[in-house]
């Protein structure tokens, strides 16, 4: 599989890469066999980059990841974890519900300053197991998961100290990249305002529906060297199911505006002969500034068959007519869970 480059830092990550939020039991639980078989099929599929976090599971698939990948050669891989979110152990029946089923017995605390990055770094190692995290990207800080006066308090942080501290660690070589982990775009261009990071993980916001990104971030992560991982190609299944009854789109039911757009873009790839999950897959890496797109799923079966789909031809015709469907997202509803 072919590889790219994180903005300058010589960083090289697959243009495909694995995603670990189901493997935390997202939404469903993931038995610990079918993990690592999951994980395993990524590697096979040529997969050399994997994404993963603390609140994912609540620690779970962090667990997994680093059981899984300190049995292959370490030259050969490359591994993310998130920052921002610290987990506190708390009683079994005090285990909160955010989507994930039997996750580990903590609950989150938010923590963006220097003591606290380095403080979500120190137990990312040890639930790792790992000696070597390549790329930090700070989770979920943004408007929507806080709320806006809470978010300030946050953003403060960071910017005060707790960029300090990435690089530092990337100063010192304990990572070698670090950037921003979101589903948001405003919160991008107001921390690149003041900071130089070397990428972004932006989630469900440049995609085959949803063009987002496009009008102020990608230009400016090209002019920056900032590069960025795009997930949630599929906008929470609806550009993987299709328009289908209780079809999902940004963690919410499609609203009809959204369910006629997808039934226009599945026409057409119908006309071009090809998957329209095939076209979502690959619409990303279409952008000089994406560097790679994150594929997550707890099935080494979806795994396999996503894989292959990133191989189907897509003509350029298909793309170009595509656009007449795109759409800027509408705010994300208050129950989602984030990736």
């Amino acid at each position: 599989m072919r590889t790219k480059t994180i903005g300058t830092t010589g960083l090289a990550v697959t243009e495909y890469s694995f995603g670990t939020a189901a493997l935390g039991g997202l939404y469903r639980a993931c038995p610990r066999d079918v993990a690592m078989e999951t994980l395993q099929a990524a590697w096979d599929e040529g997969m050399r980059y994997f994404d993963t976090a603390p609140w994912y599971g609540f620690g779970l698939a962090e667990r997994e990841t680093g059981d899984f990948l300190r049995s292959k050669p370490k030259g050969e891989w490359t591994l993310s974890t998130k920052v921002g979110r610290i987990m506190v152990p708390v009683a079994d029946d005090k285990v909160p519900n955010y989507g994930y089923v039997d996750p580990l017995p903590f609950d989150v605390r938010y923590d963006y300053s220097y003591d606290g990055i380095m403080r979500s770094v120190e137990l990312s190692y040890a639930r790792l197991g790992l000696n070597r995290i390549d790329m930090l990207y700070v989770h979920d800080i943004g408007g929507y998961t806080h709320g806006a006066e809470r978010n300030a308090l946050h953003l403060r942080a960071l910017m005060d100290s707790g960029l300090k501290a990435l690089e530092e660690l990337k100063s010192s070589g304990t990572i070698k990249a670090y950037g921003l982990g979101v589903n948001e775009v405003p919160v991008c261009l107001e921390v690149m305002k003041g900071a130089s990071i070397d990428c972004v993980l932006l989630a469900g916001r440049y995609t085959l529906l949803d063009r987002s990104a496009v009008e102020e971030l990608l230009p400016l992560c090209l002019k920056r060297n900032t590069s960025v991982v795009v997930g949630g190609v599929f906008n929470s299944g609806i550009l993987a199911t299709g328009a289908v009854e209780g079809a999902h789109f940004d963690y919410m039911p499609a609203t009809q505006d959204v369910l006629s757009r997808v039934r226009a873009l599945e026409e057409l790839a119908n006309a071009n002969g090809v998957p329209l999950a095939a076209a979502a897959m690959q619409f990303p890496l279409r952008h000089p500034a994406v560097a790679s797109v994150l594929l997550g799923t707890a099935k080494p079966s979806s795994l396999h068959r996503n894989a292959e789909l990133t191989r189907s031809r897509v003509p350029e015709e298909f793309y170009v007519e595509a656009n007449a469907y795109s759409l800027v997202a509408p705010p994300l509803g208050p129950d989602a869970v984030r990736q």
